[in-house]
């Protein structure tokens, strides 16, 4: 799922709002995620059709239709509805676990700060609903179900926030999808905790086991992806064995499976081998070069790419297919509507997580224990919230383990999927609202420049008046900044003066310690005359960025070396520098390397070829 550094990556500061702007592998999740939701609805329908038509009998044959699989004189066997969940969701709990370890290292779980507000928006968007839940259905027969209403569906909310919500929503989908994490971990522990039975202490000894040879995979560095889904299987039937719920042995498999980011020198080593491949175009050459592009992505990518897809468009469609095949016809529509447990599910998801969600944000932010996302105003936040009553997928499993009883387990599926519509036409009406009282018509960053360019004060390379103009934020120490000054270098040359090139700094120092001392480096340069050299001099050695190298090449250029040393600490440049940070921020830039192409925001690749493609779309020619 990560690209090779020229196509898109950019380095993010962990613990500061200028964290890096949302990366690839996370905009192709949230794509699969709610690709797989027009799927998985398409299940609910299936089922629901299916169980009510005269076909009923074979809908409930084929559920119950008992697969064994038989090794030597050891059987294990089970229906097929138990080897959807029991077995397909154990792939699915591992994907989310891995997702939740790749935020917990790189994403946006890695600035606790941040975290802070969808945490206890999570944990009270799953508090209330089950408190309100008991309050409806008592603790009788149906008071089991109230874990049904504790979780989320991630992939219906985005899917549904892509149709009913703002038009621009990346950053109230970034704090919807870290809510989901915490909201998934208390979910699969509700699942662990509440919905076990006798447990087998030997089988748990064993699924203990699977779990510390994860661990050692992961801490010895094996890179290979088929060891882990090897140990996963064994983890999966010594859980089945032990009696617990296999869904909490695939998140905790997920989240001992390391994410770390692409290693300099793994993706230099990888390019090396490809031109040596381009160069002799032989089978030995391609295995060498395949092996070594394949080792540059970290294991945890790599399971997410190959596993993602078929738990986003096989498992969670199968699973509702499997699961949502609710009866209504012979009274059963008219007993659930009359049902307290049918209305108990549906005011909690409904109700309860809007009042959940929304007043645990709203808690955390009054306390000062952190602030929205930039971009996301409270009437969109109070739309998200009314999405998150959207359970389906956890909701359904939990009902399936809660009651033994076919009516009870049908009104509460049935208040489940009838939560998830009202949740959806709420969602969309608080939107609506929104946009016409408080004007939020948008829950994202700016992708307009904030600060226009200033051929006084900026860094141009090109003609000043040029037609078209391409604003830079850089980071000297940051090496996907280093490979686009390779990229720029091309733009110009294919553009000639129809182009101006505008570099501005955006140092990361909770990531690149030095970057901040280079930035004034090369200000320090530009006040004698020599930005450019100094700029692409600091890029040709960003191994070695410390003060005495800064001062060796302003020797190397020529520059008064003592007037340089004083402009270092200068606070004039230093407030230079600050104002280009703000200026990101106001922009929406919050990684590096940004590229503002006439004036906004560029987002996806940037390489040259895309580049080159948006560039032409702002009204430069070909020379």
């Amino acid at each position: 799922m990560t690209r090779l550094p020229l196509v898109g990556p950019e380095s993010s500061s962990p613990r500061r709002p200028l964290s890096g702007q949302l990366s690839a592998p996370m905009r192709r999740f949230l794509g699969t995620e709610a690709g797989g939701a027009a799927l998985a609805l398409a299940g609910v329908l299936v089922a629901v059709a299916w169980a009510n038509s005269p076909w009923a009998d074979a809908y409930r044959g084929a559920l119950d239709t008992r697969i064994a699989l038989s090794v030597g004189g050891t059987a294990w066997g089970m229906s097929v509805h138990d080897w959807v969940n029991d077995g397909l969701m154990t792939l699915f709990f591992f994907v989310v676990g891995l997702e939740v370890r790749r935020e917990l290292a790189l994403g946006e779980l890695t600035d606790r700060r941040r975290v802070v507000v969808p945490m206890v928006a999570a944990l009270c968007g799953a508090a209330v609903p089950a408190l309100l839940f008991l309050a409806v259905v008592g603790r009788g027969a149906a008071g089991p179900g109230w874990g049904a209403v504790v979780g989320t569906d991630t992939a219906f909310v985005l899917g549904a926030l892509a149709v009913v919500g703002p038009r621009a929503s990346t950053q109230l989908r970034l704090f919807l999808l870290t809510m989901s994490v915490v909201d998934d971990i208390v979910a699969v522990s509700v699942i662990g905790v509440a919905y076990t039975g006798r447990v087998d202490l030997r089988a748990v000894a064993a699924a203990l086991a699977c779990l510390v040879v994860l661990g050692a995979l992961a801490r010895a560095g094996v890179w290979q992806g088929t060891p882990y889904l090897v140990v996963l299987t064994g983890l999966w039937a010594a859980t089945v064995a032990s009696g617990l719920h296999p869904s909490i042995a695939g998140m905790l498999a997920g989240l001992l499976v390391a994410a770390a980011a692409p290693g300099r020198d793994a993706v230099e080593g990888a390019a090396r081998l490809v031109r040596a491949f381009r160069q002799s175009p032989m089978a030995s050459v391609g295995r060498s070069a395949r092996r070594g592009l394949v080792r540059a992505v970290p294991v945890n990518d790599r399971l997410q790419e190959l596993l993602h897809p078929w738990t986003a468009y096989l498992v969670v469609p199968v699973f509702a297919l499997a699961n949502a095949g609710v009866v209504l016809r012979g009274g059963a529509w008219g007993d659930a509507l009359r049902s307290p447990l049918t209305w108990g599910v549906v005011l909690a998801l409904v109700v309860g997580k809007l009042v959940g969600v929304g007043g645990g944000t709203w808690l955390a932010v009054r306390t000062g224990l952190g602030r929205l996302p930039r971009g996301v105003g409270p009437g969109s936040l109070a739309g998200g919230a009314a999405l998150s009553g959207i359970g389906f997928t956890i909701s359904l499993l939990v009902v399936g383990l809660a009651f033994d009883d076919a009516r009870l387990r049908d009104e509460a599926a049935i208040g489940v999927l009838a939560a998830g519509v009202l949740a959806t036409a709420l969602g969309a009406l608080v939107f609506r609202l929104a946009a016409a009282l408080l004007g939020e018509r948008s829950a994202d960053l700016p992708s307009t420049l904030a600060v226009p360019v200033d051929p006084a004060r900026d860094h141009i390379r090109g003609p000043a008046d040029a037609p078209v103009t391409l604003v830079e934020y850089l980071d000297f120490e940051c090496p996907f900044c280093a490979k686009a000054t390779g990229v720029a270098k091309e733009l110009r040359l294919h553009f000639g003066d129809e182009l101006r090139h505008v570099v501005r700094h955006l140092p990361l120092p909770d990531v690149h310690p030095h970057a901040e001392l280079a930035a004034m480096a090369a200000e320090a340069a530009g006040r004698q005359g020599r930005f450019w050299p100094m700029h692409d001099l600091l890029f040709a050695h960003q191994d070695r960025l410390e003060r005495e190298n800064l001062v060796g090449y302003a020797g190397e250029l020529g520059l008064d070396v003592d007037a340089f040393v004083a402009d270092l600490t200068d606070p004039g440049l230093a407030a230079h520098v600050r104002a280009d940070v703000e200026g990101a921020e106001a922009s929406g830039a919050r990684g590096t390397p940004t590229f503002f192409v006439g004036g906004h925001r560029h987002e996806g690749p940037h390489d040259a070829t895309s580049l080159v493609a948006a560039l032409t779309r702002a009204g430069a020619g070909t020379p």
